[in-house]
């Protein structure tokens, strides 16, 4: 099955997508860590429909608006990754959900006592379809806007474009996000 990508230009940079079907299956920021990191060695531009779709909504979103749906999306990785990926679904337009809260609600999930924040850092910081997966909005529990493979730079743009309340939040001086 051939893969697609689409080229998109946004307020904070370029971003490319892909997708095998009907579903979007990355989105990145250009040059961010793990870039492309599912797209396979070939793959070609190509407009499909599914790009239309995704086109509207980094519009709607880039033009500081929460989007009303959702562009199809093909979760391809680990069952962990896509438990702590669904949760960050979950997350609204303009609010943040800590690490640890992330991993209360995976350990409660599975019965556990608890699971490692860390752990779910990993998965947060490997997700391939940012913005629609909101990753950005996910922040360490003292405040630190910490571990955005896209650029500390651009979760502070992103979560300020979003109206978050940033008066808690802090840059770290050293660690992943820098």
């Amino acid at each position: 099955m051939m893969t697609y990508i689409y080229h998109y230009h946004s307020p904070f940079g370029g971003v490319t997508v892909s997708s095998s079907d009907e579903k979007i299956t990355g989105l990145w920021f250009d040059g961010q860590k793990y870039f492309g990191n599912t797209l396979p060695k070939d793959y070609k531009e190509k407009n499909l429909p599914v790009f239309e779709e995704t086109k509207k909504w980094l519009d709607i979103y880039f033009s500081g608006r929460a989007p009303d749906f959702t562009p199809p999306i093909k979760i391809e990785t680990t069952p962990f990754r896509k438990t702590v990926w669904e949760i960050m679904l979950t997350i609204p337009y303009g609010q943040t959900m800590t690490y640890g809260e992330i991993a209360g609600r995976i350990a409660k999930q599975r019965g556990f006592a608890k699971m490692s924040a860390q752990a779910v850092g990993g998965a947060v910081g490997h997700n391939s379809i940012s913005l629609i997966i909101p990753c950005h909005r996910v922040v360490g529990a003292n405040g630190s806007l910490t571990g955005y493979a896209g650029g500390i730079d651009k979760k502070v743009k992103l979560l300020t474009m979003e109206r978050a309340d940033m008066s808690a939040f802090f840059v770290p001086k050293k660690g992943t996000a820098l």
